[in-house]
């Protein structure tokens, strides 16, 4: 009886998942290869654009000491991290056939994916907040955002993406992952993991959906009364001051659409299969940490001159002119 419980516990033990398979994006060799360089331009171009607004606003005090400006450099730093947590891994499985991560790695992945989003959602509120306060208290936006108050709320937001991301990995980790190990998808995420434990998961998925679809939505509807809010407060603003101020308002509520309205599909419904998940995926982990830079900053006229500023102090042309 003994040798028999060993047996099978050691049955049990080697069914136990290691690693998983990542399916990817495509099982056709020749396609993958274009992926791989059109995915490796968009990485380039996310890491350089990203990167050279964050040493930018570093690099000109004047930037530095305005709110809006301080926000959007710790935006472009969090994209920045953001695109380095999935698309390297990407980038090297496109160019082998055997496409897998170990559990430890898989996790890792879930947890700075997570961090990172849900600390660029928390961001994203606050500079809405800011926005009101230029706009709606002009005269008082200095007094009220000031540089003590940036730094605190910036510090919540890093801890709002922590608790966040960790209360997803304790969910995740205590789950049973036995025989099958294949996720349709070119990295981990939760609603995929999920689908692999070996036991019954609606507990867990209510808990998933609770903690990251309605912290996406909570946080959507909170952008949009803002928004809404300045734009009727627009109404009675002289016609320049209207028209700049809305440019603004425009950009911001672009990157808030195309940051949350993924995660709302992706999160805030029953961990089912739709044929579009990859699309929205790759939407948010490759296209947007890649548009942001464009949409926010590299028009803006403040950091275009700066950009100058810069390119003269290195000596070096800039491709953003």
């Amino acid at each position: 009886i003994s040798l028999g419980i060993l047996g099978l516990m050691k049955k049990e033990n080697d069914s136990v998942a290691t690693e998983f398979i990542l399916l990817g994006l495509s099982s056709s060799w020749g396609l993958q290869l274009f992926l791989f360089l059109i995915f490796l331009l968009f990485y380039m171009a996310t890491v350089f654009g990203n990167l050279l607004i964050v040493v930018t606003v570093q690099a000109d005090a004047q930037l530095l000491q305005s709110p809006m400006y301080y926000f959007l450099g710790h935006l472009s730093f969090i994209d920045l991290c953001l695109s380095c947590v999935t698309v390297p891994k990407m980038l090297g499985d496109f160019l082998q056939q055997g496409k897998t991560i170990s559990f430890s790695g898989c996790l890792a992945q879930i947890y700075f994916l997570h961090f990172l989003g849900a600390s660029e959602m928390f961001l994203l509120t606050v500079m809405a907040y800011d926005r009101y306060v230029a706009i709606c208290n002009p005269l008082y936006y200095l007094t009220v955002m000031n540089r003590q108050l940036c730094f605190q709320l910036v510090f919540a937001c890093w801890c709002g993406g922590f608790i966040h991301s960790i209360t997803q990995i304790i969910l995740v980790i205590q789950l049973p992952f036995c025989g099958h190990n294949e996720l349709d998808n070119f990295y981990c995420d939760v609603p995929q993991v999920i689908k692999l434990a070996c036991m019954d998961t609606f507990v867990v998925e209510v808990l998933m959906v609770s903690n990251s679809g309605l912290l996406s939505l909570v946080c959507f509807l909170v952008l949009l009364f803002s928004y809404a809010v300045i734009l009727i407060h627009l109404r009675t603003h002289f016609r320049e001051g209207r028209s700049k101020a809305l440019s603004t308002c425009a950009s911001h509520l672009t990157v808030v659409s195309l940051i949350f309205m993924p995660c709302v599909f992706i999160y805030l419904r029953p961990f089912c299969s739709f044929s579009v998940d990859k699309v929205f995926s790759v939407f948010y982990t490759v296209i947007t940490p890649m548009l942001n830079p464009l949409i926010y900053t590299l028009r803006n006229a403040d950091m275009k001159t700066s950009m100058k500023k810069l390119r003269k102090v290195c000596g070096t042309p800039l491709p953003c002119e």
